[in-house]
């Protein structure tokens, strides 16, 4: 039985890359040796600290954020905030401690840090920094980004950066890190020097991967509207929160209003009842603030998890340019075997330009037609081993992304549980403080 001739279209889209095991096999053991090889890798620099784990012997800290004025880039004045990082060791020697380190950087600093471990390790979830100005803000809240409240919930939110970085398996072990902790002098100037810039992808670019690769890998595809259901749920209950943080606001602090109600001045056997019921409303009514504060850290933890949609998608992207060069690669390759082939053959398959110019001008001669596809025969050469190169390439990110997007499902099924759990805890101790007002307040009418 005759085969049906193959698709001459279908062959110039390789198949997505394939991970060289199964993605959900053993996380422990792919970033252990993700770790094991990482030191190894050629970057054209050392980014890498000796000791594998020194971060495991200090703690980090942000522990204070402090108001300054200086001159930008364009040498006009500004106002900023500088916090102050703290590292300390966590062992002794020789039975002394070690004095604590400290440094002092800029917002920006973080985003240059971070921007760099976005290039440098495109296959990992890179943790991301708490906002820049407010967001999802209930109107007690200022959304100035110089806002003392503001600035101290960014400051936990630094810190909890910094302290992501360290217990990652692979991102810890960063000598660029350990400088942003311990070099306060020429940071930027060490960071630069790596030439992050010069690798970083064009957005131009990842954007015309996406509509133009051919054969996603439906893994990426379905992690990516994972990333954007994620980020639109998130978005979408942290407004809910916002409106019920509004009108709870407005119902406790009405109830202050009871207490300055002067009933207890014209009632003389019940006016010491109602006066402490009063009081007891005023109590209820300024509890509010405490609890709208202790609120804000549960909604800054689920930001956190709103911004790492973005990290994901990262990922996603990443893929996605490597996937596109593979399919350009094989494309590339295989018009050169169709070209070789109909100068070997003396037959045109297909419009060319070429084909015009023989026509119209005439036959080349052997030699020259031997010289064109000895050129060729060098360029598939070289095309095939930059094709396989590839393949290896990205199947070393498939393999080592999935691995970091498995840690990361585990810290966020986690944490998460954690805070809501937390928060639901904290309804019902808000709940029960209710309770003992109102009960308060009935002893106080049972008194009359």
């Amino acid at each position: 039985m005759e085969q049906a001739p193959r698709d001459p279209e279908r062959q110039l889209q390789p198949a997505p890359l394939e991970p060289l095991g199964c993605p959900d096999a053993g996380l422990g053991a792919a970033v252990g040796k993700e770790a094991a090889g990482a030191g190894e890798e050629d970057s054209g620099v050392d980014t890498m600290t000796h000791n594998n784990f020194w971060l495991k012997k200090i703690e980090i800290s942000v522990s204070e954020a402090e108001k300054r004025t200086g001159r930008n880039a364009m040498n006009m004045q500004e106002t900023y905030t500088a916090y102050l990082i703290e590292t300390r060791s966590v062992e002794h020697t020789d039975g002394q401690s070690v004095l604590t380190d400290s440094l002092w950087r800029r917002y920006s600093e973080f985003e240059l840090l971070r921007n760099y471990l976005l290039v440098y390790y495109p296959h990992i979830v890179v943790p991301p920094l708490p906002e820049k100005r407010a967001e999802f803000v209930w109107h007690k809240l200022s959304a100035d980004n110089m806002d003392p409240d503001f600035v101290e919930r960014r400051r936990i939110g630094l810190e909890n950066f910094l302290l992501r970085i360290a217990s990652h398996p692979i991102l810890c072990r960063d000598k660029i890190f350990y400088l942003f902790l311990t070099q306060e002098g020429n940071w930027k100037e060490t960071v630069n020097e790596t030439g992050f810039q010069l690798k970083a992808d064009s957005r131009l670019k990842a954007l015309n991967a996406t509509f133009r690769v051919k054969n996603p890998d439906k893994r990426f595809t379905d992690l990516k509207h994972y990333s954007d259901e994620l980020q639109s749920v998130i978005s979408h209950l942290l407004r809910v929160r916002a409106r019920v943080a509004d009108r709870l606001y407005g119902v406790y602090k009405v109830h202050g209003n009871y207490g300055r109600v002067e009933w207890s001045a014209i009632e003389k056997e019940m006016g010491d009842g109602l006066q402490s019921a009063g009081h007891h409303m005023d109590v209820y009514a300024s509890s509010i603030d405490d609890i709208l504060e202790d609120e804000e850290h549960y909604a800054d933890q689920l930001k956190e998890y709103l911004f790492y949609a973005e990290a994901l998608r990262a990922v996603c992207r990443k893929h996605e340019l490597m996937q596109y060069d593979l399919e350009m690669a094989a494309q590339d390759l295989a018009s050169k075997k169709q070209q070789c082939e109909e100068l070997a053959t003396g037959t045109v398959r297909t419009f060319s330009l070429k084909g015009m110019t023989t026509k119209l001008f005439g036959q080349e001669t052997p030699e020259q037609r031997e010289a064109r596809i000895k050129v060729l025969e060098e360029q598939i050469n070289e095309g095939e081993q930059q094709l396989k190169s590839k393949n290896l390439e990205g199947r070393e990110f498939v393999k080592n992304a999935w691995a970091d997007i498995e840690r990361f499902k585990e810290q966020k099924n986690r944490d998460l549980k954690e805070a809501l759990i937390s928060y639901a805890v904290m309804q019902i101790s808000m709940c029960k403080k209710g309770i003992q007002v109102w009960t308060n307040a009935k002893e106080c009418f049972s008194k009359m």
